[in-house]
C-alpha cells in the first residue's frame, strides 16, 4: 500500500464555459481545496461529469490535476467501465500520467454476478502498478459488490480501499467490523459522513465538501483527535445542508453554489445535465447565505 487512503477526500467538479472545460477555474479549485485542507483530490468521478468528456478532455484534467496539486496531496483518478477490456485499455493509456490511484465503479447497466464483480476487478488490478480503490453505488449501477465479494478483492495486493455508497448502513456497519486492518473504507454517502467516521470508517469521499469545507475538515481533524464531542459539534451545521446539496443531479447544486461564490465562471453542465431548478436555486442560496452569515 503505497498511498495512505484516509480522510477527506475531494471529487473534484469539471467546470465549464461555454462547452469547454474552465481551466482558470478548475486551477483555482483545486488551489482553494488543497488550501482548506482537504487530505486528497479525486478527479474524473461523477461528479466530474467524466461521463461526458472525451479521452483528450480526461488526460488534459488528470496532467491539470497533477500539476496544480504538485505534490501537495495525493490524486487518484476515476477509471471505470462496464467493459473489462476497455478500462485495461484505457488505464493503458493513462499509464505515463504519476497519479497514485484510480478509482474504479462498478459497471453499470449490465448488472454482472459477483463472480464476474471479482473477475472485472481482478483483471483492472492487474493492468495497473497503481492503487485501486473500488466504487460501490447500487443505485447508479444496478448491482451490489457484496461484503464477502469485496473481502475476497481486498486480498489482492495493490486493491487498497473502497468507497462505500452501498446504500445501506447493516452492510456498512457489517464491513467495517470484517475489514482487513490495512483496507480502507471511505464513505460515500455525505450525509453519512460522522455517522460512518465514528463506527471506523478512514474518511470520506465527498461531493458536499465543495461546500462549507471548513466545516467538514473539522470534523476529519475532531475524529483524528478522538473528540467526538468535538466531531459532532462540527457535523450539526452540516447535517441538515448535505441533503439538498443532492436534491437534483449531481453536480448541479453545488456548481451552482461555487458559482455564486466566484470560484467557476459558470455553474454550466454538459448534457444531459443542465442546471437546477429556480425553487432549489433560491432554497440553496437563502440557506448558505444564513450558514455563511452564522
Amino acid at each position: 500500500m503505497t498511498t495512505k487512503i484516509s480522510g477527506l477526500w475531494l471529487p473534484l467538479i469539471t467546470p465549464f464555459k461555454d462547452g469547454a472545460i474552465d481551466f482558470a477555474s478548475y486551477d483555482r479549485l483545486v488551489n482553494h481545496y488543497i488550501a482548506k485542507g482537504v487530505d486528497g483530490l479525486l478527479p474524473l468521478g461523477t461528479t466530474g461529469e467524466s461521463p461526458a468528456l472525451d479521452e483528450d478532455e480526461i488526460a488534459a484534467v488528470i496532467e491539470r490535476t497533477l500539476a496544480v496539486a504538485d505534490g501537495r496531496v495525493p490524486v487518484f483518478a476515476g477509471v471505470g467501465g462496464n467493459a473489462t477490456a476497455k478500462v485495461e485499455k484505457e488505464l493503458k493509456r493513462l499509464r505515463h500520467l504519476p497519479i497514485a490511484g484510480i478509482l474504479s465503479v462498478c459497471p453499470y447497466y449490465n448488472r454482472p454476478s459477483q463472480d464476474g464483480l471479482i473477475a472485472h476487478f481482478r483483471r483492472i488490478a492487474g493492468a495497473t502498478d497503481r492503487d485501486v480503490v473500488i466504487y460501490n453505488i447500487p443505485y447508479r449501477t444496478a448491482v451490489n459488490l457484496s461484503n464477502d465479494s469485496l473481502l475476497e478483492l481486498a486480498e489482492v495486493p495493490n486493491i487498497v480501499g473502497v468507497k462505500d455508497s452501498s446504500g445501506s448502513v447493516e452492510q456498512s456497519l457489517e464491513l467495517l467490523r470484517r475489514k482487513p486492518s490495512d483496507f480502507a473504507v471511505l464513505t460515500g454517502e455525505d450525509a453519512l459522513f460522522f455517522t460512518m467516521r465514528a463506527n471506523g470508517a478512514e474518511g470520506g469521499i465527498l461531493a458536499a465538501s465543495h461546500v462549507m469545507t471548513e466545516g467538514f475538515v473539522e470534523v476529519e481533524r475532531c475524529f483524528r483527535a478522538n473528540d467526538l464531542a468535538g466531531a459532532r459539534k462540527a457535523w450539526a451545521p452540516l447535517a441538515g445542508f448535505v441533503p439538498m446539496l443532492f436534491a437534483e443531479a449531481n453536480p448541479m447544486p453545488i456548481k451552482h453554489l461555487l458559482w455564486r461564490q466566484g470560484l467557476i465562471a459558470s455553474p454550466e453542465c454538459r448534457l444531459p445535465l443542465t442546471r437546477i431548478s429556480d425553487g432549489l436555486a433560491r432554497r440553496l442560496d437563502a440557506v448558505f447565505a444564513g450558514k455563511k452569515a452564522a
